[in-house]
């Protein structure tokens, strides 16, 4: 289903619910937040991701496997190695409007 409009519909409709559930389950892990925080001073190769974070390549290639087939996040191969850049950058603007709801509701 394509959206492109900033309003949901209302009531939602099933598909609907099911695509923004996925969403946040997918966007909802600890580990991909902080890829996703890494790829955002632009792109990366696994090992870096994993120095980074203080695991493994094999940790950080299965989550990216996951945001790529998503969309999310995307992949530039360069010879043996391959570079991972944000290619949905809505993901940021999420954070964002999460954190402001938090601040709101920490100081009502």
């Amino acid at each position: 289903m394509a959206w492109t409009s900033p309003e949901p519909p209302w009531p939602l409709p099933d598909e609907v619910v099911g695509l923004l559930s996925a969403r946040m389950v997918l966007l909802g892990d600890d580990t991909r937040i902080r890829i996703l925080d890494q790829l955002r001073e632009g792109e990366r190769n696994v090992q870096s991701i994993a120095d980074a974070l203080r695991t493994t390549q094999q940790n950080v290639s299965g989550h990216l496997r996951l945001l790529r087939a998503a969309g999310v996040v995307s992949r530039r191969p360069a010879g043996r190695e391959a570079y991972y850049a944000t290619a949905d950058p809505t993901v940021y603007g999420v954070w964002g409007l999460l954190l402001a709801a938090e601040g709101r509701r920490a100081h009502p």
